[in-house]
């Protein structure tokens, strides 16, 4: 049941002689419903419309002229009332002419208003999409002009970025041009928009004239009721039609509104005045009007607690609107008490609402030091300029979750928002201007790298099909490792050249190997032959008498050396043969140098066996600094003895120095013996 429901049905017989505080105390009439959401009218919070919002003409002042000075319980007089009261009332009656405007074709309803400020750009799309489709046009005009604002201020702050990446590029400021398929959708949208928007207006201000026209003719049907000739009766039942077609009427201009009513009213005095000759009908219509006005009172009693002040500031709305509206005047000595009674509510509601915003504004001043303090972080992080990619790509990532928890920290006061908004994009600008400064001089420099490589690739393919390969090899080697050695270089070309370039090398050395494969036939027979004297080695028994195992093993030595050689990856099966000749040494009562040197001269064959000469000097070299490392060694040792001359000849430490020098000097003479062994090559 709506708040006019309740406050129109009978609450029982009340004497008109009721006590005003009595009556007006706070939840006396417990058998009215409190819940009145059902008849709440949508009431606009700002005033910020746009020029073609007005469907009728321009607003004039709530002050308009009255026709009348006597009109039926207007606020008190100038003396009586204080001038903040007025102030109040004045923009009690400003919202209620506004509310009365739609109220005919705007059912009002409550629309939760969501934090556009922390939605992304698709979130706003979503969310304008499902107001347009849902919601009533007028209903959800401030909700549409944030999410407008918040969208735009989102593009084109994603503008300014682009542009700098467009400029830094090279690009020509002329020919600059950005928008995305999400800014179109959006424009889509509004412009939808906008369409309904427009066209509510139109049937707005049509109904509004014909309303305006329908109460003018109403107030002249009234005047004429004081000139009619007929039963007192017939003529009370006409003007409570009257009445009824009044409050049925529906809404009127809001420039119109208070002139109307105060004109209304005026001649609804004169009749009541009129009607003084019979005070029945006089008498019962102020007792219905004082009780339902002291039923007006009651709620806005209610009001005044409420927690949720900008409900009860729109429900104080109807109920101003239905004290002027939908009652007349009550007894002379009730008039004031009880004007005052409501007005006093007023304003202690309108009181509440303020206390509401100046906390509203506290939550804004927090929110105002955080967003500065993530100013402060963005500044901080941009202005330390890292020196590679790897470094900006941390950065980045860095300033982009500074911005999101920009977004997130809530609205600011309005009076700073312009101001902290400049500062953001300041910051966030700098930011991208040095991040863009480095990666066009990496631009240059991968260019140049580019340029490097393509020089690389000429090469490449140049040579890929040469068979001087004792020459090209060494040449596509090194190319090999000076690609490795440039730079990056645009993406875009990484690809496309790294293939060029691997085609290339990959077309030369396939020939080369299949050269060698060619080649290396003789040398893989050769392996498998030496695989086979391996397995037969393997299975050989000694038959215990030193002089023919020795000679046996000797044999096979003679037989390896007549195997050839084997390819070069292969050349480990030389270290598996000597394992196998360790094992059969082993067996036999041999010195540790005449094993050892019986196993050189298998290795030296093998070396001498090659075309290049390099391998026997490089063994050369290779033993005579063996022999410089261990008479080097032998010379540390016996320095070391000096230390100890004074010490017995049973030390352990003297012992053991002496049995390392033994064991070295052996090894000189193992090493110098392979030294004689090579020169006589």
């Amino acid at each position: 049941m709506s708040t006019r429901d309740n406050l129109q049905k009978a609450d029982g017989e009340k004497d008109n002689k009721t006590d005003i505080l009595e009556t007006t105390s706070e939840n006396s009439n417990t058998d009215q419903p409190h819940n009145l959401e059902d008849s709440v009218l949508e009431k606009k919070e700002t005033n910020n419309p746009e020029a073609n919002d007005t469907p009728v003409e321009a607003t004039t002042s709530e002050s308009q002229e009255v026709v009348k000075e006597a009109s039926i319980e207007k606020e008190p007089d100038t003396k009586a009332t204080s001038e903040p009261e007025d102030h109040i009332q004045n923009q009690m009656d400003e919202a209620v002419a506004k509310d009365s405007e739609c109220e005919t074709t705007l059912e009002r309803h409550d629309i939760e208003k969501k934090d556009y400020h922390s939605m992304n750009k698709e979130e706003l799309v979503k969310e304008l999409r499902l107001l347009i489709k849902n919601e009533k046009i007028l209903a959800i005009k401030e909700h549409v002009e944030e999410i407008k604002s918040e969208f735009n201020e989102k593009f084109n702050e994603e503008v300014e970025q682009k542009k700098e990446e467009f400029l830094a590029d090279g690009g020509d400021i002329i020919d600059f041009y950005y928008s995305t398929p999400i800014k179109k959708e959006f424009n889509s949208l509004y412009f939808d928009y906008k369409e309904k928007r427009n066209a509510y207006y139109q049937n707005l201000k049509k109904d509004l004239q014909e309303n305006l026209k329908r109460r003018l003719e109403l107030i002249e049907e009234l005047k004429g009721l004081l000139n009619v000739d007929e039963n007192i009766n017939t003529t009370y039942n006409h003007f409570k039609s009257i009445q009824e077609r009044w409050r049925n009427a529906g809404a009127i201009p809001r420039d119109k509104y208070n002139t109307v009513w105060n004109t209304y009213h005026h001649h609804t005095e004169n009749f009541y005045d009129f009607l003084h000759l019979n005070r029945e009908f006089r008498d019962l219509d102020f007792k219905h009007n004082l009780e339902q006005k002291l039923k007006i009172i009651e709620r806005a009693t209610e009001l005044a607690q409420e927690t949720d002040v900008n409900r009860a500031f729109r429900e104080l709305q109807l109920l101003h609107k239905m004290w002027k509206e939908d009652l007349g005047p009550v007894e002379k000595e009730y008039r004031e008490p009880i004007w005052e009674k409501f007005s006093s509510l007023t304003k202690q509601i309108h009181e509440n609402r303020q206390a509401y915003f100046k906390d509203l504004d506290k939550v804004f001043e927090k929110n105002l030091e955080v967003k500065q303090g993530i100013i402060a972080k963005l500044i901080e992080v941009g202005s330390d300029h890292p020196k590679n990619h790897s470094g900006w790509q941390q950065k980045i990532k860095e300033i982009e979750a500074l911005r999101e928890e920009f977004f997130k920290a809530g609205k600011v006061p309005h009076s700073v928002n312009e101001e902290t908004w400049s500062q953001f994009k300041t910051a966030v600008r700098d930011f991208n201007r040095s991040k863009n400064a480095f990666y066009k001089g990496l631009k240059k420099e991968q260019f140049e790298n580019l340029n490097r490589k393509m020089e690389l690739i000429k090469i490449a393919e140049d040579n890929k099909d040469s068979d001087d390969y004792s020459v090209t090899t060494p040449l596509m080697k090194k190319i090999q490792s000076d690609w490795k050695k440039i730079g990056h270089v645009p993406r875009k070309d990484s690809d496309r050249i790294w293939k060029r370039f691997k085609d290339a090398c990959n077309s030369y050395f396939d020939r080369l190997h299949a050269e060698r494969n060619e080649a290396n036939k003789e040398e893989i027979a050769s392996l498998e032959k030496k695989q086979e004297h391996i397995e037969t080695l393997k299975n050989t028994k000694l038959s215990g008498d030193p002089e023919a195992d020795l000679k046996t093993i000797k044999e096979n030595i003679a037989i390896w050396k007549t195997l050839g050689r084997v390819p070069f990856k292969k050349k480990n099966i030389e270290s598996e043969y000597n394992k196998v000749l360790d094992s059969l040494f082993q067996q036999l009562n041999l010195s540790r140098q005449e094993t050892e040197m019986i196993k050189y001269e298998n290795k030296l064959s093998t070396l001498s066996n090659q075309s290049d000469d390099r391998a026997l000097r490089n063994e050369q070299s290779f033993i005579r600094k063996k022999i410089d490392e261990v008479n080097g060694e032998i010379r540390q040792l016996e320095n070391n003895l000096q230390f100890f001359k004074n010490a017995k000849d049973d030390n352990p430490l003297v012992i053991d120095v002496q049995k390392n020098i033994a064991k070295h000097r052996e090894n000189l003479e193992l090493w110098k013996a392979k030294l004689k062994k090579i020169k006589q090559l």
